[in-house]
């Protein structure tokens, strides 16, 4: 149960960083696949919204690392979340995650260096 709970609270963090990082990385990576045309000026309409989708991606982060971090596990004996390994695991995915949505969220503040 805590395993789906922490899966589902990364996988809505992803969603909402990418929400949140459209209006400027959704035209890079377009561009950069050789797509382009002036409809790819539009995905800029999201930008009022970045706050918002930043604020989300910080909630279901926090309710990750809580479950993660703060919550006790319980376990019944045998079970695959009993094993310190699987904890261990989830653990690292966080940080890997947390690691890319960090990046991905900087992208509109790194982007005028490159260019």
């Amino acid at each position: 149960m805590a395993t789906f709970n922490v899966k589902g609270s990364l996988i809505a963090g992803v969603l909402a960083a990418v929400g949140a990082s459209l209006c400027c990385v959704g035209p890079l990576v377009l561009l950069m696949l050789g797509i382009g045309g002036a409809w790819v000026s539009h995905l800029t309409a999201l930008e009022p919204l970045r706050p918002w989708f930043i604020g989300i991606t910080a909630l279901f982060l926090g309710l990750a690392f809580r479950r993660l971090y703060l919550q006790p596990q319980v376990c019944a004996p045998g079970a695959l979340c009993a094993d310190s390994r699987v904890l261990k695991r989830q653990r690292t995915i966080f940080w890997v995650v947390v690691l890319a949505l960090v990046a991905l969220l900087s992208v509109p503040w790194l982007a005028p260096l490159f260019f």
